[in-house]
């Protein structure tokens, strides 16, 4: 099973939430894809630590065989090439990957080198296998780290965390697609339920099952269950706003290893995976 794990923006809790479902999972795997801001392994302190570098293609230019045609300048909707007094030339921060400039190139004068945009860190904690993206600074995407990371998850026969990037972009798309059962967290503030209305279109538009995780729940008025109800939208667990909690997850602990809350994201697990099966029966 393949569990991913988002909200509207960041600092909801979707870290907190995704983490502590591995830790109580036990032999399973949790994968960082907030690769801008990658924060997991700081809960999980994991070792035997392999890294691995992720590169793109970037096309460079021999001038003496460039005709000066503006093909590759005119199909780049990314304006990632211009053509200046003759010369070729490629922004590298711009440039997509796409490849479709050396196709077209007449002279075979656009050729790829590679560029290095982050790395991949895997390591194990306890029974958890830790697996982290990490984007360089000033890169423009980290949608290539993602995609390399969905690979090396994609014949995992473990219970799989996705933690998402916050927000509704194209790289939470990628994210979640390869998701049997998306968790959307939301805490109860007018701009809490803004940014679930987001990612509710999103996981609809990828026609995937969810439900919501109330985090930071006090007992005055629930905007998200409210919410929730009117729309029929399942709510698996509401987590307490409690100092208790505060401390554990700033200290960099794991929530669920402490007695008092071992027992709610114990159940947070079982209602996820009920509702995983549920799913399965019905479309079956």
């Amino acid at each position: 099973m393949k569990f991913a794990v988002l909200s509207g923006k960041g600092g909801t809790g979707k870290t907190l939430v995704s983490v502590n479902l591995a830790a109580v999972a036990k032999d399973s795997v949790y994968v960082d894809c907030d690769v801008e801001e990658p924060n997991g392994h700081l809960y999980f302190k994991p070792t035997e630590i392999e890294t691995e570098t992720v590169a793109i293609k970037i096309p460079i230019v021999d001038e003496d065989l460039c005709l000066g045609c503006r093909k590759c300048v005119d199909f780049c909707k990314f304006n990632a090439l211009a053509a200046i007094v003759n010369k070729l030339l490629v922004f590298d921060d711009i440039c997509h990957s796409c490849g479709g400039c050396i196709m077209l190139c007449p002279s075979n004068a656009l050729t790829e080198k590679d560029k290095v945009i982050g790395e991949i860190k895997t390591g194990i904690s306890e029974e958890v296998k830790v697996i982290s993206g990490i984007l360089n600074t000033g890169e423009a995407s980290g949608i290539p780290i993602i995609k390399d990371l969905m690979k090396k998850t994609a014949n995992e026969k473990r219970m799989t965390l996705i933690d998402c990037p916050p927000g509704s972009a194209c790289i939470v798309m990628e994210s979640i697609q390869d998701a049997d059962y998306c968790i959307l967290v939301a805490e109860p503030t007018v701009f809490g339920l803004h940014n679930l209305q987001l990612v509710l279109q999103l996981v609809k538009l990828f026609n995937k099952p969810y439900g919501v995780v109330i985090n930071k729940c006090m007992e005055s008025e629930n905007l998200i269950q409210t919410f929730c109800i009117e729309n029929k939208i399942k709510v698996l667990s509401k987590i307490p706003f409690e100092s208790d909690l505060g401390a554990i997850n700033s200290d960099g602990e794991i929530a669920a290893k402490s007695e008092k809350y071992n027992g709610l994201f114990s159940e947070l697990l079982q209602a996820v995976v009920k509702e995983v099966e549920h799913e399965t029966v019905t479309y079956s």
